[in-house]
């Protein structure tokens, strides 16, 4: 028995600011920012839009691309660092908005590798027999928590949900997942206002994400490139028994990097980073969406997917959709 992705959706909002906006707000250019990063243009979450109303829309794509009811969801697992409020968690928000039944409902705090985490639970729950569907949700509006003066951090982040149902099967689904993280990296990449946790001595740009960027892809690269080695060799595979390679998209320096430590042709690796920036815990949904929607993936392909983020966490998941 397997678990197995049945349906993908994703919801993008529909507020785009392109590079040459951003050219005028900082000292930044449109050159830079391609080549650099490799984004062209991001949404970003109007202003009466939370993280909730993202996931709720890519929800309700995913639910009625499945076929199934919405009564035959049983679990709920949300990744995203960007909640609406500290609580009720997004999970509750959604079961709440879409009408499901009362079922397990929670949200998972991993940064980018939010999505992976969340897959790796609910993937526990199918094999364990608790849950017969999950609804699997990457969402975040990481505007919100973007310094949109710092040039360094502005050009990057961006808003959106990914979403996916997740049924038992007979049919090889999920093949292989895991998780893990290293707290000593965790000053590379944090917002240092929280919760229960505010500075001393409060600064402007305490709200937003404060980044090491070079030192963050040194170890992004390495971490992904050590996890997918590890991944193949568990399952007796080369890179070339992988039809596609879906990493988190950050920036295109770092799925390139990674994809030549592996020995990965670029032609299957699904970049989407362009047209919608680092949407964190949402960028894998939104890509393994727009691979589907546009017939690059194909059922019966084999793909790996790959997280990395903030705390440092990672992870990855190797499936047959």
């Amino acid at each position: 028995m397997y678990s197995r992705i049945i349906s993908v959706g994703s919801y993008q909002p529909d507020n785009i600011v392109t590079n040459e906006e951003l050219e005028r707000k900082v000292d930044t250019s449109d050159e830079w920012i391609r080549s650099r990063t490799g984004i062209e243009s991001r949404a970003i979450a109007k202003p009466d839009q939370a993280t909730s109303d993202l996931a709720i829309l890519a929800a309700d794509a995913a639910i009625k691309k499945s076929g199934i009811t919405k009564d035959e969801i049983d679990l709920i697992i949300v990744g995203t660092c960007t909640p609406d409020v500290a609580t009720p968690n997004v999970g509750v928000i959604i079961q709440e908005s879409l009408g499901l039944n009362s079922c397990p409902a929670f949200s998972v705090e991993a940064a980018c590798s939010g999505f992976i985490y969340a897959l790796n639970i609910a993937n526990k729950f199918i094999l364990s027999g608790e849950s017969k569907c999950a609804l699997v949700v990457g969402a975040e509006t990481l505007s919100r928590i973007t310094d949109w003066n710092d040039r360094n951090t502005c050009v990057l982040f961006a808003d959106g949900a990914g979403a996916v149902i997740l049924k038992p099967s007979e049919d090889t689904g999920i093949i292989y997942s895991e998780i893990s993280a290293d707290g000593t990296y965790a000053d590379l990449l944090y917002v240092p206002y929280g919760t229960s946790r505010k500075p001393i001595h409060e600064k402007e740009n305490d709200y937003f994400l404060q980044m090491n960027g070079n030192e963050v892809f040194k170890v992004a690269v390495k971490k992904l490139e050590s996890i997918a080695i590890n991944t193949l060799k568990k399952n007796n595979l080369t890179v070339d028994d992988i039809d596609w390679l879906i990493p988190h998209q950050a920036n295109i320096r770092i799925i390139q990097a990674v994809a030549k430590r592996l020995g990965m042709p670029m032609e299957k690796v699904i970049v989407t980073l362009a047209e919608h920036g680092n949407t964190s815990a949402a960028s894998i949904p939104l890509a393994l969406d727009k691979a589907i929607t546009d017939g690059r993936i194909s059922k019966g392909d084999r793909i790996l997917l790959q997280g990395f983020g903030a705390g440092f966490t990672w992870g990855t998941t190797l499936l047959t959709l």
